[in-house]
């Protein structure tokens, strides 16, 4: 098959939502749709039902929540899908964010019951920011709710979103009967029955026709074709320019832990998402069509495999096709690198691939080369930008529980950063270390992975810090930096990267900082 055509028949997404509305349900039910799994896995923790696929973290599986994003692929209809099942917890919104520079097109889920959910209303705007093009999934259609009218307002509302309904539920919560899908003129009758893989759709391609009044009952179908007309009258038609164009969102019904209404969702999906889109770098835009591979890394992991302390770097293509064995540029180092055994993914489990193309997610076996955000081209020099460090919240000093262990330790704490679970800054004073986060529950995994993988415990000490702030360089020769430095040096900490940073421990002391020495500038994210 021809770059071409190879690179035309990717579909690269991210699944996004508050917690708990059913992001990695609905990912199972994907993979179980796309053939890639024989049984869905459930999230909540139960030791007799098979965990989820993508939640492959032995913290996950505790918890019942997804803590990072992971990558999962398969096969439908000839389309190559590429899920990235991101964290819904705003503690580990950074790893969403990052992802979300990786992927083409993005499906969010809501809860019929809750409607939009804060965390939902940020993720959302990252993607209209970005203007990736949205799908909406309505999910738990099989328990009482919000009315579907409502719903659909609160969406255009508070995210801001011109919806267009392409499935519509009949009746909902004890009364739900099924799903008129509107993209395909067809009806799915719901029997609640979860073991039966996928439910038996009908055509009907006229509502007014009596088999639906014997299909759903006279009072389901006569509420449904008054709602269809009102659908018809007050929504757009759909367009998949604007679509694509992120100007218009499908809207799709259903509940994915009974599997319905999935496989419309995946059916329509495969049709109207985008291939891969070009990608903004800070020389020029990259064409995903161009023969030269580029790429950049926006996720490290360590510690897939814990019998093998591995560490792999996340790698989406934006252009060309990545080979096995063919030395890339790594830009930042500008240095080249083989790569033996580059690995496709399905949750934890790998295949070594021989090429893969713009689009997909390779992940590649690293000894501490990578850091999130590196390029690498066939010579060209690129720089893939957007992948920042966001200043964090919550700051604590870390300690050494196990003075046996410190090597341990300092090896740990080194990889978990680079995988940007949190940040680390060394004080200038004492050398002390101290670890930020954007949520206190990272602390609990840090110190559980820790434990867990590397064999070192530690202890936290709280610090009273207001927010970090990346220091510009610039004019570090004048008087007036020179005195910052000197007067403000318990507050100043090296990052991992050696920028200077400014622990500002109230609102009010960074303003009066910033009004002292005019000169200087303060950035809250490590991409200035």
């Amino acid at each position: 098959m021809s770059l071409l055509k190879e690179i035309q028949r990717r579909r690269t997404f991210g699944v996004i939502a508050h917690p708990d509305a059913g992001k990695t349900t609905l990912t199972e039910k994907l993979l179980l749709f796309g053939g890639a799994i024989q049984e869905a896995g459930a999230v909540k923790s139960n030791k007799i039902k098979k965990g989820a696929t993508s939640d492959f973290m032995e913290i996950e599986r505790q918890r019942g929540i997804s803590v990072a994003t992971s990558v999962l692929a398969f096969e439908y209809d000839g389309i190559k899908v590429n899920i990235l099942d991101t964290p819904g917890h705003k503690d580990f919104a950074e790893d969403t964010f990052r992802t979300l520079t990786a992927v083409d097109s993005v499906i969010v889920v809501v809860d019929v019951a809750k409607g939009v959910e804060e965390q939902t209303e940020k993720l959302v705007e990252v993607c209209r920011m970005r203007n990736i093009p949205m799908i909406v999934f309505i999910n738990k259609m099989d328990r009482e709710g919000k009315d579907a009218f409502d719903l659909l307002d609160e969406i255009e509302q508070k995210l801001g979103l011109r919806v267009v309904p392409l499935s519509f539920p009949i009746g909902m919560g004890y009364d739900f009967k099924g799903i008129y899908n509107i993209w395909e003129k067809n009806i799915n009758l719901f029997t609640g029955d979860s073991r039966k893989d996928i439910e038996e759709t009908i055509e009907i391609s006229d509502l007014s026709s009596p088999e639906l009044d014997r299909l759903v009952g006279d009072k389901a179908a006569k509420t449904l074709r008054e709602e269809i007309e009102l659908v018809e009258g007050i929504y757009p038609d759909f367009d998949k320019e604007d679509y694509l164009n992120a100007k218009l969102q499908p809207v799709f019904f259903g509940s994915a832990l009974n599997n319905f209404g999935v496989r419309e969702l995946l059916d329509c999906f495969v049709d109207i998402a985008p291939s891969p889109r070009p990608k903004l770098s800070e020389e020029r835009l990259v064409d995903p069509k161009e023969d030269k591979f580029t790429g950049f890394i926006f996720k490290i992991h360590a510690n897939m495999d814990p019998n093998h302390r591995d560490r792999l770097a996340f790698v989406k293509i934006v252009s060309g096709k990545f080979e096995r064995n063919k030395p890339y540029l790594h830009v930042r180092n500008n240095k080249k690198m083989k790569f033996s055994s580059p690995n496709a993914f399905f949750a934890e489990k790998k295949e070594i691939v021989d090429t893969s193309y713009a689009g997909d997610i390779v992940g590649l076996h690293d000894t501490g080369n990578f850091k999130i955000g590196d390029t690498l081209t066939e010579g060209e020099i690129i720089n893939y930008k957007g992948v920042p460090s966001f200043s964090p919240e919550h700051f604590r000093y870390i300690n050494n529980a196990d003075p046996l262990k410190s090597k341990q330790l300092f090896k740990g704490i080194d990889q978990l950063m680079d995988e940007g679970v949190a940040q680390i800054f060394t004080l200038e004073l004492n050398g002390r270390k101290v670890i930020g986060t954007v949520g206190a529950l990272q602390y609990e995994v840090i110190q559980y992975r820790l434990e867990h993988e590397y064999g070192a415990k530690c202890t936290y000490e709280n610090l009273n810090v207001h927010k970090a702030c990346w220091v510009d360089p610039k004019g570090s020769k004048s008087e007036e930096y020179k005195e910052f430095v000197r007067v403000k040096q318990r507050f100043l900490a090296k990052d991992k990267q050696n920028q200077l940073v400014f622990l500002a421990d109230s609102a009010f002391s960074l303003q009066m900082t910033q009004q002292k020495y005019p000169s200087i500038k303060f950035h809250f994210t490590s991409e200035f």
